[in-house]
């Protein structure tokens, strides 16, 4: 068996993976497309009443703690809230979404329209309206309606709106690989990285890994909006130990300030001590790091206090569950040009694979 980063058309599935529709609420693409993949890799998939998929591969049965991964499918994006006399869709966010990163960009609305988000000329702006921050409620999607009727006829209120982006090297012309397989690094961009990169983590955990415990992988549904699938699907599972797979703020830009950043790319996969909503297990987060030091793998440690993941649900769900957080850093996070370094994954990739098989009794 290969090392987990040399499984065949691991890039492909990357690339197509985070390519698929899935904003908040309207996962199903992405919850399809993950068990296609799985199928006949684990010994069950389920997809609860709200919508998260849920997979059980059985273990050796030399350990009997239960253990559970959790990546979230959906990304940010937007919906239809209503539409105008002259045919502009107005729009509101679903999760994160900073209205400045949206001006002038491509989208598709529901399956298959396309649209673009407009605003004011800077040539008609007066000069007061050029330095303030750009509303939400300003922006409008143009989809070539001519009225309401018609705007609304095609996106209805409530349809999903996604980034119109591709996934393809950055400082390059190259699109992918050949041979499908996943560089060693190089510097992708693309929209979903959050966190599509930690659902291609667990696939490659499911069908690349044979452990000495059972193992729950759950795919969750509206992390962007309130953690809200993970919260019945952590109930569920009922794990004692559960390590979240994410994608976190890389804000290693030039500042005037000398302040450390949240994380940098390239510098490893990052192990959170502590966010806005988390704590996460100490024993857990030492043995990571004590795993990756010994095996050579390269770590950085999060600025702790920034962001939140399903580890807050998951980590108080009936009796509590042990939390860890491991995630691949990304530049301009919850945008359609979000940029990750694939070095970053293959070494999350890396020690998944050395860490999971022990990682039970390591905390007995």
């Amino acid at each position: 068996m290969p090392e987990l980063w040399q499984m065949d058309d691991l890039f492909t599935m990357l690339k197509e993976l985070t390519e698929l529709p899935g904003a908040s609420g309207a996962e199903k693409p992405v919850r399809d497309y993950i068990a296609k993949a799985l199928a006949g890799h684990v010994d069950s998939l389920e997809v609860d009443n709200l919508g998260n998929l849920i997979a059980f591969k059985k273990g050796s049965g030399k350990s009997r703690r239960k253990v559970a991964l959790f990546a979230h499918m959906d990304e940010v994006g937007l919906t239809v809230t209503g539409a105008d006399e002259e045919g502009y869709l107005k729009i509101d966010s679903l999760g994160g979404v900073d209205p400045h990163v949206l001006l002038a960009k491509r989208v598709k609305v529901g399956d298959d329209i396309t649209g673009i988000i407009g605003y004011k000329p800077i040539h008609l702006q007066e000069p007061k309206e050029r330095e303030k921050r750009v509303k939400l409620s300003e922006l409008r999607v143009d989809i070539g309606a001519k009225d309401k009727d018609e705007a609304l006829s095609k996106a209805p209120l409530g349809t999903p709106i996604h980034f119109d982006s591709e996934t393809h090297f950055l400082g390059t012309s190259a699109d992918s690989p050949e041979d499908g397989r996943l560089p060693a690094s190089g510097r992708l961009i693309g929209k979903a990285f959050d966190d599509r990169i930690g659902c291609m983590a667990m696939i490659a955990v499911l069908k690349g890994l044979e452990l000495p415990y059972d193992l729950h992988a759950v795919f969750t549904i509206l992390e962007e909006e309130g953690l809200r699938g993970a919260k019945p699907a952590a109930w569920e599972v009922e794990p004692d130990i559960a390590v979240i797979l994410e994608s976190t703020v890389a804000d290693d830009l030039p500042r005037e300030e000398d302040l450390s950043p949240s994380t940098r790319l390239g510098a490893g996969p990052a192990i959170t001590i502590m966010d806005r909503r988390t704590i996460t297990d100490p024993k857990l987060a030492a043995y990571f790091v004590g795993v990756a030091e010994a095996e050579g793998i390269p770590i950085q440690v999060k600025q702790p206090g920034v962001g939140g993941t399903d580890a807050r649900v998951v980590q108080v769900s009936r009796r509590g569950a042990r939390v860890g957080i491991l995630a691949v850093p990304s530049r301009y996070i919850h945008s359609p040009s979000s940029v990750i370094e694939l070095s970053d994954f293959v070494n999350m990739l890396k020690l998944l694979e050395k860490a999971l098989p022990d990682m039970p009794n390591a905390l007995e």
